[in-house]
């Protein structure tokens, strides 16, 4: 078993000088061309030993509050918790197991987001619950119709 060593000295360099050695001039740009891919994975591909989701989580929120796009953040992260929660898409029958997968991907996203988007997020939330997705889908990246008009852009 080998060492994770993630936590070890100055990570946050360390991620960045990975992504730049990957020809990506941004966390965002390196996560943007891997749309849907779950965020452990994006850490695994950046160093397996020492990388975590966490710090690539951190890295991309960072660059979207600099950039100005918490919101769309707010939906990649959501995209990323649906793919590894729910492969297959949107179950097509709402039974106790999938329940608790669609309950478990949406409940890992909240606690990823930050505090400005909760409330948003509660409601989008509430819509998925009412209003549940077509079966099946799935969607491939911050951009999804569905997602964006749960939630829209409202940058300041």
């Amino acid at each position: 078993m080998s060492e994770d060593r993630s936590w070890q000295g100055n990570w946050r360099i360390r991620l960045f000088e990975r992504v730049h050695e990957r020809g990506y001039n941004s966390l965002t740009a390196f996560a943007e061309a891997r749309p849907a891919v779950p965020l452990y994975l994006l850490a695994d591909e950046l160093g397996k030993d020492d990388i975590a989701g966490a710090q690539v989580l951190s890295g991309l929120l960072d660059e979207a509050e600099r950039h100005k796009q918490v919101t769309r953040f707010v939906r990649d992260v959501l995209v990323r918790e649906l793919s590894e929660s729910l492969p297959d898409g949107w179950p097509t029958l709402m039974d106790d197991e999938n329940r608790f997968e669609v309950a478990q991907a949406l409940g890992c996203w909240y606690g990823h987001i930050p505090e400005s988007h909760q409330e948003r997020a509660e409601q989008a939330m509430a819509a998925l619950r009412a209003n549940p997705p077509p079966k099946g889908w799935r969607p491939l990246g911050p951009d999804d119709e569905l997602l964006r008009a749960l939630l829209p852009d409202e940058e300041v």
